[in-house]
């Protein structure tokens, strides 16, 4: 970059506000996101929405910042789409902040900076504005990136545990903790998950066929940190129903729950970033399973159990040994950095 061109590595100038700086944003970083939207560089980017918004925000701080089937960029984009999806948005803008580790090299940010771009473009949205700022070497991870998206809402109805009515049925649309066991195994170099790859991806399309139901559909979230026993768990806090879920009806990849066995982990508490976890009416819940496995991500979409008049705020698990247990938040630190 201009007379810098030879410096491979992120320094501490590039965010100084000088000459490395803008050369950084004005090289590099702009070219890659400018739209009819962000056309120049200022400290406000106008846009316009004529009807009611969603707004969200998001960090990502994963480690490492690349892992099979996706990197760090890839997953800001998806991840904060997803936020707006399952919230009843369709997304279409976003901003990305980057804190930048002095020595992380400028080949790798290029790299997550197209895939973001690229994960942008699936999902039809545009990159508004953004922000660059550099920290010292050991004081970062390489790389973090912070987010805020914003769309407009096209499900009417409200998608809370308030709309909840006991017998509805809960649904997830994936197997569940393939982008977990695998950032770890990335992060480890272990041999038992070699194979897998992250199901990050983008739940609009997914969510979209959902919204056809109506008020039918009671609830919806993506099951990220914590994995859809933390989803599970949010439904029933403090509510006057229980939730009663089968074991052996969650779908999990083979290596997913080998991985997971060996480990010592859960695959109901691992992160996914492409599985949601639905409540609908049961007069749809066969309907609504047809449709999505119609759709690439839900392919594998199971009913897994019911909401209860029982065991108010609790989650019970019917084990697959024949068993019940309370399916509690998941306890410790589980994943670091795991989006």
């Amino acid at each position: 970059m201009s007379n810098e061109n030879h410096i491979p590595f992120i320094k501490l100038e590039h965010g100084s506000g000088g000459a490395l700086s803008r050369d950084l944003i004005d090289q590099l970083i702009f070219p890659i996101f400018k739209n009819k939207y962000f056309s120049q560089l200022s400290d406000a980017t106008s846009f316009y929405l004529t009807e009611e918004a969603l707004i969200t925000t998001d960090s990502y701080v994963i480690d490492p910042p690349f892992f099979p089937g996706g990197d760090i960029g890839r997953l800001a984009v998806f991840g904060t789409c997803n936020d707006l999806a399952v919230s009843g948005g369709k997304p279409h803008y976003i901003t990305l902040a980057l804190i930048l580790e002095e020595g992380f090299a400028l080949a790798s940010l290029e790299k997550i900076l197209r895939s973001a771009l690229k994960a942008a473009e699936e999902a039809g949205i545009s990159v508004l504005t953004g922000d660059t700022k550099v920290v010292p070497r050991g004081k970062g991870g390489n790389i973090f990136i912070n987010t805020t998206g914003v769309g407009r809402r096209v499900f009417p109805f409200p998608l809370t545990p308030q709309s909840i009515r006991s017998r509805d049925v809960v649904i997830v649309t994936g197997p569940l903790g393939s982008h977990g066991i695998t950032v770890l195994a990335a992060r480890e170099e272990l041999k038992v998950a070699k194979h897998l790859k992250t199901d990050c991806a983008l739940l609009y399309p997914l969510c979209s066929e959902l919204f056809t139901f109506g008020s039918e559909l009671r609830f919806l979230r993506d099951a990220t940190r914590g994995g859809a026993a933390a989803i599970l768990n949010e439904i029933c806090q403090n509510q006057s129903f229980g939730i009663e879920v089968r074991e052996e009806a969650f779908p999990v990849e083979d290596e997913v729950a080998l991985a997971a066995d060996i480990l010592g982990l859960n695959p109901l508490e691992i992160a996914n970033e492409g599985v949601a976890v639905a409540v609908v009416s049961p007069s749809v819940a066969a309907e609504v399973c047809r449709k999505l496995k119609n759709q690439p991500l839900g392919k594998r979409a199971a009913i897994v159990g019911e909401i209860t008049g029982n065991n108010e705020g609790r989650v019970i698990l019917k084990t697959t040994a024949g068993g019940r247990r309370i399916l509690d938040y998941p306890r410790g630190l589980l994943l670091p950095r795991i989006c």
